[in-house]
C-alpha cells in the first residue's frame, strides 16, 4: 500500500483510506483529506519535512508523520 510521504514531487494521487486513528485521524479529515480527494505534492523542505500539498484548491503543509497514515493511489 502506497501513502502521501511516498509520492514524490510534481505528481498527483487520490485517497483511498486514511490509516490513522483518534485526534489525528479527525484532524486530517478536518483538512478535507477524504477518501477519492486528489492531492497534488507541490514542494518539499530541504530535508523531506514537512511536504507542502494542493488539496481541493487550497495549499497546505504536512508532516511526513502524517502524510504516511493517508494511504493513496497515483492518478
Amino acid at each position: 500500500m502506497k501513502t502521501l510521504d511516498g509520492i514524490r514531487v510534481g505528481k498527483k494521487a487520490a485517497v483511498t483510506k486514511i490509516l490513522g486513528e483518534g485526534a489525528l485521524k479527525r484532524h486530517i479529515l478536518d483538512m478535507g483529506i477524504t477518501k477519492g480527494t486528489v492531492i497534488e505534492v507541490r514542494k518539499a523542505a530541504p530535508f523531506g519535512d514537512p511536504i507542502q500539498v494542493n488539496v481541493r484548491g487550497f495549499e497546505l503543509m504536512l508532516r511526513k508523520e502524517d502524510a504516511k497514515i493517508i494511504a493513496v493511489e497515483k492518478v
